[in-house]
């Protein structure tokens, strides 16, 4: 099977760190720890040390979405009693088997909290990163490393995915799907009611995540729902879905995406509900949540099929009351600072290795304006092989370089905006990658850097990996990225629209250049809701 850059790159790194029932044979779980007896306002819990850091693992926020709570906004877990061993990671919730890690796991709404060994007399920033995964797939990494090297607690959360995450339908309410998005925010709530008692200071909490986890950032900062909740995000590759939807990967979700009305969700809905046989039904509600969940993941598969229902953030009218590019166009955003931006080569698309499918997918993404298009990337300017990085610059610059800058101007002018573009191409490359081919900068490459140094990085990414942590958990703890062992990163502003370009080996420097190299101005003539 022909690899597919982008789709296989986003999955990798969801799955980082973790460990499904699929791919290793069940372990007892470890013991609880001396001392690490915690009270939260549903009960205690237990947890593990080791390594410098003190974990807590597969802590329930919400009531296992199952039965009559499935396609139900998260509702606040029950108390338990007696002290509940925290010492081992709650299942993957639903999902297909890309990667070889399906799970049929409901019961999937649990925390991964992991904080240093001793966290002292003060109060720790907090870092709550959502997991990449296309809505569709992935579970919460490892956050042991960032914990340690930065000094912070990290909050890892399960949400729900795919039609179970998403799907809308009259029968579940007025107001239905982005059930994962109320997953999340019942998570923050979980956290800001629980944090402290771990260390943790409820008032500095900051929410990240990369590709479907920056997405998931940019939703909370324009909901309602989720209005202080938080005060700090950083979108890594928040902008990926293409520009001109025609999508062979994703359906719309990211932060520039246009969303499907709630009408338009629930006319999917109609049309799943009924491939499953349960439209026309009594009670089409009943009949679905009946479904057993490899049926329904079978018939949602990849989302891109007229009777896939909906596996992807939509306008509710209750979480998102607009798409986050519009809200973020006209200025509907919660008062938080942002860190943003993508990577230099991002591609969510399959890629062209030819001339003829450099010219087949141009025509195929872009339609009317692919003249313009071959114009402005004519292949005799590309190095070999030309039609990769071609096809590769095309896709970068239209569905995400020049989507982030545009949203970094609009969010400035309402919010502290510290914009990146990350320029690292020689990021140790994912295994699923071509590695004859020049892969760039990309899709979520600056990830794995916060997870901890692979063990061949060589000093140069050594570096990277160094400062990017400094500058993740700096912003975390004061909101500004600029600390000690790192360049001087300005604030992007309308009169000063600095992004601070991130390169290996103590190179990365902010620059106000990337807009004309990735020829924006033609780029943003063409994106989703005009200035």
């Amino acid at each position: 099977m022909k690899p597919r850059y982008g789709l296989s790159a986003l999955v990798a790194l969801a799955l980082l760190g973790t460990m499904t029932p699929s791919q290793a044979a069940p372990l007892a779980a470890p013991a609880c720890a001396p001392g690490t007896t915690v009270t939260t306002d549903t009960g205690q819990v237990c947890g593990t040390t080791g390594d410098g850091v003190r974990s807590w693992l597969g802590v329930p926020y919400a009531e296992p979405p199952v039965g009559e709570l499935r396609w139900t906004p998260a509702k606040a877990h029950e108390p338990w009693t007696g002290v509940l061993p925290a010492t081992e990671r709650g299942g993957s919730c639903p999902q297909g088997a890309l990667l070889g890690s399906p799970s049929e796991n409901e019961d999937c709404l649990k925390l991964s909290i992991v904080t240093p060994a001793d966290v002292g007399a003060g109060k720790l920033a907090v870092m709550v990163e959502f997991h990449g995964g296309g809505f569709r797939f992935g579970a919460p990494g490892d956050g042991s490393y960032l914990a340690k090297a930065g000094q912070v607690v990290h909050v890892g959360v399960g949400y729900r995915l795919g039609v179970f995450g998403f799907l809308s339908h009259r029968a579940f309410g007025p107001h239905s799907g982005n059930y994962a998005l109320s997953d999340q925010q019942e998570a923050l709530r979980w956290i800001r009611r629980n944090i402290a008692r771990f260390g943790g200071d409820p008032g500095n909490v900051t929410i990240f995540g990369a590709s479907a986890g920056g997405s998931s950032v940019c939703a909370h900062t324009v909901s309602p729902t989720a209005r202080g909740l938080f005060q700090k995000g950083i979108v890594q590759s928040g902008e990926y879905n293409s520009l001109r939807g025609v999508d062979t990967m994703w359906q719309p979700q990211d932060c520039k995406a246009e969303l499907p009305t709630l009408a338009e969700a629930q006319r999917a809905g109609d049309r799943f509900a009924a491939a499953l046989g349960c439209e026309p039904a009594a009670d089409v509600a009943a009949c679905l949540r009946a479904k057993p969940v490899k049926a329904l993941l079978d018939q949602s598969a990849d989302g891109l099929g007229p009777d896939r229902g909906t596996i992807a953030p939509i306008v509710d009218g209750r979480i998102l009351t607009v798409s986050p590019g519009r809200a973020f166009a006209e200025g509907k955003v919660n008062k938080v600072t942002l860190m943003h931006g993508v990577d230099r080569d991002e591609v969510q698309l399959a890629s062209a290795t030819t001339p003829a499918e450099y010219e087949k997918l141009v025509r195929q993404q872009y339609g009317p304006l692919a003249p313009q298009v071959f114009a402005r990337y004519p292949l005799a300017r590309f190095p070999e092989p030309s039609a990769f990085i071609a096809y590769r610059t095309i896709v970068a610059d239209s569905n995400s370089v020049c989507p982030a800058l545009l949203n970094d101007r609009r969010l400035a002018r309402h919010l502290p905006v510290y914009a990146f573009e990350v320029d690292n191409t020689d990021a140790p490359p994912l295994f699923f990658l071509d590695r004859t081919k020049p892969n760039g900068s990309f899709h979520v490459s600056e990830a794995p850097f916060l997870y901890g140094p692979a063990p061949d990085l060589d000093a140069n990414q050594r570096t990277f990996g160094a400062q990017l942590v400094a500058q993740w958990t700096g912003f975390a703890r004061t909101g500004n990225p600029t600390v000690d062992g790192t360049p001087d990163w300005p604030r992007y502003t309308g009169s000063d629209p600095a992004v601070m370009s991130l390169a290996p080996a103590g190179d990365s420097t902010a620059t106000r250049e990337i807009g004309r190299q990735h020829q924006c101005a033609f780029w943003n003539q063409h994106t989703p809701y005009g200035d």
